[in-house]
């Protein structure tokens, strides 16, 4: 018996680990494609605030290594998966929400190539830096706070999955999605383009979608959910929905 869980660990432990080094390879993959986009897009290098919006995501990379990692560092395995149980919808929908997102970035670049907009203003555009780092910041508390926060909608019956009343989630049933909306709706603003709004909403109507599905999933298979939403009454925004 004992022989057989000197084996087990290491293997586990391995496991761990490259799921880990996988997921940090995916961010650092998507970060490099959504510079690639905006500045081939674009057709120039010296677009200030797409350095601003690159330089966020290096700093949620840096926030995931520094705090997310060292917490619990089998969350951040959770998101690099699509382990058995993944709602098949939910592949569908997020795999569609990352190709309009992409195709945001591609219209805001080639915006500023042709000059669709007008001339963006700063003062609207450093508002929106502070949306952007807020939302983002809010998906990062969100994450801090659920050790289940996973990139795909499943009941992680295999990680001993409980409902997550603290942090974010005592205010509303679902904070990532409301920074991730936050972030998803200013980020065009950032940039400078009015024409990116454009797939952007899309974006909102997935989320919102997304939200309706993942709230149904949970009520119906995720035990003491049912309670926990009679306690926090609001999906996405307190006091309307």
């Amino acid at each position: 018996m004992n022989t057989h869980k000197s084996f087990e660990q290491p293997n586990a432990k391995s496991g761990l680990t490259g799921a880990i080094l996988k997921r940090m390879l995916q961010i650092g993959i998507n970060t490099v494609a959504q510079a690639a986009m905006l500045f081939i897009s674009s057709g120039r290098l010296d677009w200030v605030m797409a350095w601003v919006y690159i330089g966020i995501c290096v700093g949620i990379i840096v926030i995931n290594v520094l705090i997310i990692l060292p917490k619990n560092p089998e969350l951040i395995a959770e998101r690099g998966q699509i382990k058995e149980g993944t709602k098949k919808w939910d592949i569908m929908l997020t795999r569609l929400s990352t190709t309009i997102w992409a195709g945001a970035l591609i219209v805001a670049g080639l915006d500023l190539r042709f000059g669709w907009s007008p001339q963006p203003i700063l003062a609207i555009q450093l508002v929106a830096l502070v949306f952007v780092v807020l939302g983002f910041g809010l998906v990062i508390w969100a994450m801090a706070s659920n050790k289940f926060f996973s990139s795909v909608v499943r009941i992680q019956k295999d990680r001993g999955h409980t409902v997550v009343a603290s942090g974010p989630y005592q205010y509303v049933r679902h904070p990532g999605y409301v920074g991730a909306l936050t972030y998803s709706l200013t980020t065009p603003l950032l940039l400078g383009s009015l024409w990116a709004l454009i797939p952007t909403a899309f974006i909102m109507f997935m989320v919102i979608i997304r939200t309706v599905l993942e709230d149904k999933t949970l009520l119906n298979e995720l035990d003491g959910y049912q309670d926990y939403a009679r306690r926090v009454r609001f999906r996405l925004l307190p006091g309307l929905w």
